[in-house]
């Protein structure tokens, strides 16, 4: 069990998803879900990330306030927000219409835990943005490329400097 989980009441990810779900409002499938929750893990009072932000329930950082405490109602609301943004980046920059259902929601989760923007460039030795392999094999319509690369492009955390 990690510090923020011992520091603060959890909620159950799989109670989320099914908040989540019974909306009909994101494409990520459930195993994408799973993902992304299992990987964040889910906390109904606010706790510092590892990057130092305020976050609460299933990595939110939005409108995240000291001393509160939310509902799975709550957090699932947050959440599908998040999710759906994370979809957005994917169907605006990678060619996510065009992928199945499986190959969309890895990437949803990569958008959801790397950002958008860090999915999309790169910080180069030169100090300049450059594009990120992702982006270019999205482009190209090389879905099998670009999710073998998954495991190393979402490993690295990518700012916005």
């Amino acid at each position: 069990m990690s510090i923020k989980q011992a520091a603060a009441p959890m909620c159950a990810v799989t109670a989320i998803i099914a908040l989540v779900v019974s909306h009909g409002q994101v494409r990520t499938n459930t195993d994408g879900l799973k993902l992304i929750g299992n990987a964040e893990g889910c906390l109904q009072e606010p706790y510092r990330c590892p990057a130092g932000r305020l976050t609460d329930g299933i990595g939110n950082t939005h409108g995240v306030k000291p001393g509160t405490h939310k509902t799975d109602q709550q957090i699932a609301a947050d959440w599908q927000r998040n999710i759906l943004d994370a979809e957005h980046c994917i169907n605006t920059y990678f060619r996510g219409r065009e992928m199945s259902d499986n190959t969309f929601s890895a990437m949803t989760s990569a958008a959801f835990t790397t950002g958008c923007y860090g999915l999309r460039t790169y910080k180069g030795e030169d100090g300049q943005r450059h594009e990120t392999t992702l982006h270019k094999l999205a482009q190209q319509g090389k879905w099998r490329e670009m999710c073998e690369r998954l495991p190393e492009s979402t490993t690295a955390v990518s700012t916005p400097d």
